[in-house]
């Protein structure tokens, strides 16, 4: 079974991304920062990340940087979804390492659609 980590600090977003995955029968871990994060990674295969930007303790970007310097998740997919949409966010999230970037809330159909394209066997 495929399992994403959904990294928010609202707690309605994490409800709301993992209930979309719930029904493509994927296991959720959540987390509500990017150290959070880190930390459960260290001890849980994950085979996809939603990350927000804006996060306490530590943000998307850094969280996907520190992410990146570990050898097992060098290249595990990572969609940025957030509020932020300028194109100087796009921009950053790219550079640090994000496969896709998309703004909240994203709809099921497009999730469902990359994680058809980040997940392929």
């Amino acid at each position: 079974m495929l399992k994403v980590m959904v990294v928010d600090d609202s707690k309605t977003i994490r409800n709301y991304h993992g209930s979309i995955l719930n029904t493509m029968n994927i296991e959720v871990v959540e987390a509500e920062n990017g150290m959070e994060a880190l930390e459960k990674s260290l001890n849980t295969k994950i085979d996809l990340y939603l990350v927000d930007v804006n996060m306490p303790i530590m943000d998307g970007y850094t969280f996907i940087v520190d992410l990146r310097k570990q050898s097992d998740y060098k290249f595990v997919p990572v969609i940025m979804v957030t509020t932020q949409e300028k194109d100087d966010d796009k921009i950053a999230a790219y550079k640090v390492g994000a496969n896709l970037f998309e703004t909240k809330p994203i709809k099921p159909d497009l999730l469902q659609a990359y994680i058809n394209i980040l997940l392929k066997d």
